[in-house]
């Protein structure tokens, strides 16, 4: 079972990404699973959604405490101290940022990945809204999951400018930077 967490702010789309990323696996005959918590503030505030996706159905029903993979859609919710806590070793994170790989060196022992979401999503449109370039990134860091699924799903999912979203998942697709755990 894969288990993936999303850490964002509200009207970042982390509640829409990961309901996106969830139909993607399931266009891959993927079973997923995925539920968010969020406090009673909407913009700005902490979000966290959960994602599990199996080759069978998920009876599961709690929090993801150590997840595999970690979406950041907000960077200054890294926690340096808890990360080992709620990362499995040589875990997947994926971090929206534009800054250079040397501001991650804590970060290195796990898979990282870089790429400036806020910046396509404003480019294309979208505002603040980075639900779809954070998934386009995803996709280059994660290469079991094809960027059609993605981009299927996203036409599915997505109730409002279509076209910018798809925009911004294959721009973020091609700019994301990748690095191996320990390198």
């Amino acid at each position: 079972m894969l288990e993936i967490k999303l850490h964002g702010r509200g009207g970042q789309g982390v509640v829409m990404a990961s309901q996106i990323l969830a139909r993607a696996f399931l266009l891959i005959e993927l079973y997923p699973q995925c539920f968010s918590l969020f406090g009673g503030e909407r913009r700005g505030a902490p979000v966290t959604s959960f994602l599990r996706v199996d080759e069978k159905k998920i009876l599961l029903k709690c929090e993801i405490k150590r997840a595999d993979q970690i979406i950041f859609l907000a960077p200054d919710l890294i926690d340096e101290k808890e990360i080992d806590i709620i990362l499995k070793p040589k875990g997947l994170i994926l971090v929206n940022t534009p800054l250079t790989v040397d501001q991650f060196s804590h970060l290195r022992k796990f898979h990282l990945s870089l790429v400036d979401a806020s910046s396509i999503a404003e480019q294309v449109g979208l505002g603040r809204t980075i639900n779809t370039a954070i998934l386009g990134a995803y996709c280059r860091a994660n290469s079991g999951l094809p960027m059609a699924c993605l981009e299927e799903a996203i036409g599915e999912t997505v109730p409002a400018k279509v076209e910018a979203n798809l925009e911004a998942a294959r721009q973020a697709y091609e700019v994301t930077r990748v690095f191996p755990a320990g390198e």
